[in-house]
């Protein structure tokens, strides 16, 4: 919205720094985080007053997780009023690209909303049913790709590329478009799985959402493009603005989700965030560069299939515990010692996945 500022420009000079998605990008942080940060601790306030008895928390789980029973859920509604309100403020809303993550962003988290009060109403863990879920999910990330797929330029727009070979394309055709869906989807579940910890799945995300800023504003600017000679996406780099902002509520949400956490995500926060970041990769074609990068959301859900799969088959247990952070609780990690290595782990899958920006 304070792009329109950029044409009383040649009256008001100052005017002119809105034209920079740099600038643009700070100023979606700062504004989302601030957001969270004062509308924070009402809306932790109201959700407990509403949930009672909070989040249910699994019998079957670690020990020390009972003392978190009674603690709101449904933290996600802080990340998104700050995400969608900073987008609308400082994005170019002309973008295709940033109406469709935004799309993404929203219907995944109305999922994740739903699921979460079935969950508190019922105080089960049995929410919105699995397929249910997934087939809505795939409507929508659909939806997404194919005007993905509308707003680049044919065949690039329904091609594969590859880290590490700019010349390497594989067209996929209409083919794309449920690859595509694969891909948003399988991203915001990976980061549900990965969201049980006081802070675990918040600063991955950030820091996902920080390569892929990088990613996106080199991707869509045709400079920087040709020299690191990766793929020029025209447009792209307006989604800078909308990962700026999801650092910022992320911020924001990490001063209450902190140990002791005041409240959880829920489903409404990381499917949402998940999508998001999904569709960002798509857009910008960095599809296999997101399981690099989101390494860790992936070994979350590659530990629960493995789990699930195995057990329907043999009847044993490949870990303790499924996600596989619970299995390293069960191990005799302290909570903070699992979020922290996860932190770091996350943060070296990233770099990893930021080389393959010059490696080619």
């Amino acid at each position: 919205m304070l792009t329109l500022l950029v044409d009383f420009a040649d009256k008001v000079q100052l005017f002119n720094v809105f034209r920079y998605i740099t600038f643009r990008t700070g100023g979606a942080l700062i504004t989302s985080a601030l957001i969270v940060f004062m509308f924070g601790p009402a809306i932790i306030d109201s959700l407990r007053l509403r949930q009672g008895k909070g989040q249910p928390i699994r019998a079957d789980g670690p020990q020390t997780h009972f003392k978190k029973a009674g603690t709101p859920t449904m933290g996600g509604l802080m990340i998104m009023t700050g995400i969608i309100v900073s987008t609308l403020l400082w994005a170019n809303l002309s973008s295709v690209y940033v109406w469709v993550t935004l799309l993404v962003a929203v219907g995944f988290g109305a999922i994740g909303f739903y699921d979460d009060y079935l969950k508190v109403t019922k105080q089960s863990h049995l929410g919105l049913s699995g397929k249910a879920r997934l087939a809505i999910e795939f409507v929508i990330a659909g939806i997404a790709v194919f005007f993905i797929m509308r707003a680049g330029q044919a065949p690039f727009s329904s091609s594969l590329t590859f880290p590490f070979i700019k010349d390497l394309l594989l067209n996929l055709g209409w083919f794309f478009i449920p690859f595509g869906a694969f891909v948003v989807v399988g991203a915001g579940n990976a980061v549900n799985f990965t969201d049980g910890l006081d802070g675990l799945a918040i600063v991955p995300i950030m820091i996902a959402a920080a390569s892929f800023g990088v990613i996106a504003y080199l991707s869509g600017n045709a400079v920087f493009a040709e020299y690191l000679q990766i793929h020029f996406v025209p447009g792209t780099g307006e989604l800078a603005v909308i990962l700026g902002a999801v650092i910022g509520a992320g911020l924001g949400f990490l001063w209450f989700n902190a140990p002791p956490a005041a409240i959880f995500m829920g489903d409404t926060g990381s499917l949402a965030l998940g999508g998001l970041i999904g569709t960002v990769a798509v857009a910008t074609k960095h599809e296999i560069v997101m399981a690099i990068i989101g390494g860790l959301f992936v070994m979350e859900a590659l530990s629960v299939i493995i789990q699930v799969a195995v057990f329907k088959t043999t009847g044993k247990r490949v870990f303790l515990m499924a996600p596989i952070h619970h299995h390293f609780e069960k191990l005799g990690w302290t909570e903070s010692q699992v979020v922290i290595r996860f932190w770091i782990v996350a943060v070296i899958l990233a770099l990893i996945g930021l080389s393959t920006l010059k490696l080619r």
